[in-house]
């Protein structure tokens, strides 16, 4: 079932010959997460986009694989690296199926925030997983002060505004994200805040293993 809207929405520029604004601040933070991995683990870009990171991901050694709901971007990233694989899919569906392996890591970046069931999105991912399997997302931070700033600053409304078409639809703290996750069955293992300053930081990472 394919409930996710296609992520082009999201003014991403899909089938753009660049990478999105991610690169600058959550991909080398994402990279360290995965260091402890050994060269050639199979890791999966969930909500891969047009798969700049995808690529990133196989040239620092790992046999990167992605997947997104978004044709348009699919169809760049495979002409743009065909040696990858690139599936047109919901993270609804079953990964495992879909892919016929299990993986060693899966990588998430900005999509969470964006799905109606994100626990329906877990559980596929940790369907997909290895034991001891690495599960490695990113999310818009929200926390006490971030959000007492906006407030105060009057922004709140454009902030959370629903007449963004595609926009974000969950509002993650690290302890509801964390709470989904051990709910899943995964162990959190790290929480890293990416971009600007502690405590208002652009994104958040959060780590986790599959129990």
């Amino acid at each position: 079932m394919r409930t996710t809207q296609p992520r082009h929405l999201y003014g991403t520029g899909y089938g753009a010959g660049k990478a999105d604004s991610t690169d600058t601040y959550l991909w080398e933070p994402v990279l360290e997460q995965l260091a402890s991995l050994p060269a050639g683990s199979r890791v999966l870009d969930a909500g891969c986009g047009n798969g700049f990171f995808t690529r990133r991901l196989r040239e620092t050694g790992f046999d990167a694989v992605g997947m997104d709901l978004d044709e348009s971007g699919i169809i760049h990233a495979r002409k743009a690296c065909s040696s990858i694989r690139f599936e047109v899919a919901s993270i609804y569906d079953s990964i495992s199926i879909l892919f016929g392996q299990q993986f060693d890591a899966v990588v998430s970046l900005e999509v969470i925030e964006h799905l109606y069931d994100p626990r329906t999105f877990v559980g596929r991912v940790q369907e997909c997983l290895r034991p001891g399997g690495l599960f490695v997302l990113s999310t818009p931070y929200h926390g006490y002060l971030k959000n007492l700033l906006i407030a105060l600053a009057g922004k709140f409304d454009a902030h959370v505004s629903p007449s963004w078409d595609g926009g974000h639809i969950k509002f993650w703290s690290r302890r509801t994200l964390t709470s989904v996750l051990e709910e899943k069955g995964f162990r959190v293992e790290a929480f890293i805040g990416a971009g600007r300053l502690p405590c208002l930081w652009k994104s958040m990472i959060l780590a986790a293993s599959r129990l």
